[in-house]
């Protein structure tokens, strides 16, 4: 199976494990883990241009488990983390990932934070190494094994 097959299942199986769980995800913290995750995602090379901050903002939007949230709220909350993100990015990241490790109190929460980054990077079918990284990073932030998620 070709690369991008397995990045792009991967993204899928992760998917559908969340909409399994879609129930259980309502809380502040999921919601703003899940946010500064999708902003180090979409920073995760050290930039981030308007159309990917665009294409990343269009998928919050859509996916189904983050629509127990509303739209505007997931949207100025990504706008801010990403802000904080392109200021400073070293900063910005220690920040951004004090935000995520808010949902480690919840291991269903803090699984589906992670699922939602590999989600998020894979999405483009290139879920490239810093994208990888930042994500790895998360999982320690939530005392979870990166081995766990093939990362």
């Amino acid at each position: 199976m070709a690369l991008w097959d397995r990045i792009k299942d991967s993204a899928q199986t992760m998917q559908s494990q969340l909409l399994a769980k879609k129930n259980d995800l309502k809380s502040g913290a999921f919601r703003d883990a899940s946010m500064a995750m999708c902003a180090l995602v979409a920073a995760a090379d050290g930039s981030i241009d308007p159309s990917e901050r665009q294409r990343v903002a269009q998928l919050i939007a859509t996916n189904e488990v983050l629509q127990n949230f509303p739209a505007d709220d997931l949207r100025s909350r990504f706008d801010a983390y990403l802000d904080k993100l392109t200021m400073d990015f070293d900063f910005g990241k220690v920040s951004v990932l004090q935000e995520v490790a808010k949902a480690k109190k919840k291991p269903a929460e803090a699984r589906a934070v992670v699922q939602i980054g590999i989600v998020i990077g894979g999405a483009d079918g290139d879920f490239d190494a810093t994208e990888r990284a930042v994500v790895r990073e998360a999982c320690f932030a939530l005392e979870l094994d990166p081995a766990e998620f093939d990362l």
